[in-house]
Order: structure tokens, then sequence, then C-alpha cells
């Protein structure tokens, strides 16, 4: 098949089918130290693309069960994940076959309260904790981007500054 058979065969697959789901933890802490919002970033195993972790949905397991698995499998966190969705981005995922397809990743907040020594994938990715601007800046999907500066721009917004009474 020529190059530009193949293009038009992707692309009739691709208008043909909804987008595939993926579910996905965005792993976030406050540093000891400055009390600074972090968030975990991870390069991808096949392109080494900056990512979070995410993975297909599993039998007999939530949205949020499977985002939560993905987490402690991809970068060996365990935390306190949300139930409902933070947000949503869209990707284009090259399948074994080499074929691309649309997919949407339901995004969950997990506030990180153990980094794991061990885990499945341990070695096979770059961790590295960022604020969200920086996150933002490493990412390459851009309603991951607008996710991210969402994010910090929430967490923010619920910060409560601690009132100091006035002596009188």
């Amino acid at each position: 098949m020529g190059l530009t058979n193949q293009l038009i065969s992707n692309l009739r697959l691709m208008l043909q089918r909804p987008p595939r789901q993926q579910y996905a933890a965005l792993c976030y802490r406050f540093a000891k130290k400055t009390a600074q919002l972090e968030v975990l970033v991870a390069t991808s195993r096949d392109t080494g693309r900056w990512v979070i972790p995410k993975g297909w949905p599993m039998k007999d397991k939530k949205a949020h069960q499977v985002a939560e698995r993905e987490a402690y499998e991809e970068v060996g966190v365990k935390g306190k994940i949300e139930k409902e969705p933070l947000g949503f981005y869209h990707y284009r995922k090259t399948l074994d076959s080499g074929l691309k397809v649309p997919v949407r990743v339901q995004v969950h907040a997990m506030e990180v309260q153990d980094c794991l020594k061990n885990f499945p994938e341990k070695g096979s990715r770059r961790l590295e904790w960022v604020s969200c601007t920086e996150a933002a800046a490493r990412v390459n999907e851009p309603e991951l981007k607008s996710l991210f500066l969402h994010f910090a721009e929430r967490m923010q917004a619920n910060a409560h500054p601690v009132r100091v009474k006035a002596a009188g």
C-alpha cells in the first residue's frame, strides 16, 4: 500500500471511531521546605516526551482507580486520588501497528503521600517534581498544558491564608 493510500486509510479509521479512552493521574505535593505546589512529570518509555501517568481501562476498576494504579506502576507514588475528574485532554497514540488513533484522557488529581523506592516501571522513565508552569512548558499536548495551569489556579484559590489575630 502506498503512503498516500495508507494515510487515507488511517484517516478513515480515525474519523469512523470515537476516541479511545485512557485515565491519568496528575500527581501533586507541597514541597517540604517551601510549601510550594509541585507536580510530577515523567518521560514516556517510547518517545521520551514529558507525560503524566496514564493507562487503558481495567476490568472491574473505576476511572479514578485506574489512574491511581497507573501512578503506582509508572512513577511509584501512592496517595489520595479524587474520584471526580479534574479535566480531559486529547492526543494521538501510535499503536504497535503504526496506526495513529485519537485518545481522550480523563485526568484525576492525586495528592501524593508516599514515594516508593521500588515499583513496576522503576528505571524506565525519568521523573521530576516541577511547578505547574514548568510542567505546562514541558508537555506537548495543549489541553494538558491548560490543565496544569488551571490546576495551579485552583490550588491557589483554595489556599486559605493564615490570619493572625491583632493584639488588642
